[in-house]
């Protein structure tokens, strides 16, 4: 197994309302969903990338922080 710089990002998600849709994305050639988590408003989840996911998805209004920075994440009406 090679290991690689970016299997040890976390990122830490926090749910700005209730319903927060977190979804870990697999990696390979073949890019599907492998875990999911719904979040309430105040929720914090904290993710890691591994060399299962190569990355996430959050749909809903959330707060996401990385090493890169902040990001605000928005409900889609």
């Amino acid at each position: 197994m090679k290991s690689s710089s970016n299997q040890n990002e976390y990122v830490v998600i926090k749910a700005l309302e209730n319903g927060v849709n977190v979804m870990g994305l697999t990696r390979g050639t073949d890019t599907r969903f492998h875990h999911a988590e719904k979040l309430d408003q105040g929720e914090v989840l904290i993710a890691q990338f591994t060399e299962h996911t190569s990355a996430i998805k959050v749909r809903g209004n959330a707060k996401v922080f990385t090493s890169l920075g902040e990001v605000d994440s928005e409900r889609n009406n």
